[in-house]
């Protein structure tokens, strides 16, 4: 099983922060913080090889709370180290 230590994870979120602009003016579906988590999303599933089997599937229209708890979900016992991942997804709140 592949992991993600934290400072990977900051430098993940912070390019997604540097890019939101690009990011969300080409993928405009959603709230803002949406647009983003769900980019964090794809590239951690990306980034960690998920398989489809391990990869979250949702039903309706998921919002910033399902992609948080999508991102906790693929995170958990794939951190290197443990750690706060409220710190980086908070930032998503108000980019």
């Amino acid at each position: 099983m592949n992991q993600i230590s934290e400072r990977e994870f900051e430098r993940i979120c912070s390019g997604i922060l540097e890019d939101r602009d690009a990011i969300i003016r080409h993928n405009p579906l959603g709230t803002r913080e949406e647009i983003l988590l769900w980019m964090l999303l794809s590239c951690l599933i990306s980034y960690l090889s998920l398989t489809e089997l391990e990869t979250p599937c949702f039903t309706g229209r998921p919002d910033a709370v399902t992609y948080r708890d999508a991102i906790n979900f693929i995170l958990r016992g794939r951190m290197a180290e443990p750690f706060d991942l409220g710190i980086y997804l908070d930032r998503f709140k108000d980019a």
